[in-house]
């Protein structure tokens, strides 16, 4: 089979930025693999003569470094779940109902992800000071699961719209109402569109930085991005270390995106295609 030179030029070009991308990661794995003695040896070699995972052992102990980690998946899990839950029952309003002004409402709501994120950082840090969340870890999900919300709602109604009306139909004959249609119908056909949705908000809100530092004081509480800033402070010249706590830190979400990949671009699509 001959391959065109627009195929070619195609082919060649993504293969080209896949290394490119590819490399930055994989010379921070080499890196957090090497003794600090050869660190910064000259000529540099890609690849560590004697790799030793002492690094990794470094990092993961010093710190509270497992503490940060662990706060991270509680706060991102607990932010997932409230965030699902109001987003998908807003999507499913706007898909299935229609009220005074529905237009409107939808509309600022997808023109509130123009907002830049830093700009609401003084009112929502009135807000959060006001209700008493200041300082704790439902101080960070209130702000991560309502700043998600505008876009899971976008992604998930367009969903919802490709769900046939038969159904709607079909459960309000077998006198079901709302609550049923939603719970037993609506929610089990859309999980495709879950996938996106939740890689997505899982790289936003595990990789979050200003919100998490403005709000905690408390060093126990602390995320892992704030760790990490201050674990290079700490490890300025011991880069091996920084890498190895980097390296750990993506961990998460790099097996997450693995387990999850076959289902993205469906999921992304699958609004479109379906109905």
């Amino acid at each position: 089979m001959r391959l065109s030179w627009k195929s070619i030029v195609l082919y060649s070009s993504l293969i080209i930025g896949s290394l490119v991308s590819i490399y930055p990661l994989f010379y921070m794995l080499m890196t957090s693999l090497k003794p600090m003695t050869v660190l910064f040896e000259f000529p540099p070699k890609l690849f560590p003569t004697e790799p030793t995972l002492n690094n990794y052992k470094e990092a993961w102990t010093s710190a509270n470094f497992s503490r940060y980690l662990g706060n991270s998946v509680f706060v991102t899990l607990m932010s997932f779940l409230v965030l699902f839950l109001f987003s998908s029952m807003l999507a499913f309003a706007y898909s299935r109902f229609s009220f005074f002004g529905k237009k409107v409402s939808f509309g600022i709501l997808i023109g509130s992800l123009s907002i830049p994120s830093l700009t609401l950082v003084i009112p929502q840090y009135i807000l959060v000071r006001d209700l008493g969340l200041f300082d704790s870890y439902w101080g960070l999900i209130t702000i991560y699961a309502a700043g998600a919300i505008p876009f899971t709602t976008f992604l998930l109604k367009g969903f919802f719209d490709s769900i046939s009306r038969e159904i709607d139909e079909s459960v309000s004959i077998d006198g079901g109402g709302s609550g049923r249609l939603f719970f037993t119908i609506i929610l089990p056909l859309s999980k495709p569109a879950f996938v996106p949705a939740t890689i997505f908000n899982a790289m936003i809100i595990w990789e979050e930085f200003p919100w998490a530092l403005t709000i905690i004081n408390d060093p126990l509480k602390r995320t892992l991005p704030i760790a990490l800033a201050n674990f290079q402070g700490q490890y300025t010249t011991q880069w091996g270390i920084v890498f190895a706590g980097s390296i750990i830190a993506m961990a998460p979400i790099v097996l997450l995106f693995l387990m999850l990949q076959r289902y993205f671009v469906a999921g992304i699509t699958a609004g479109a295609l379906k109905g």
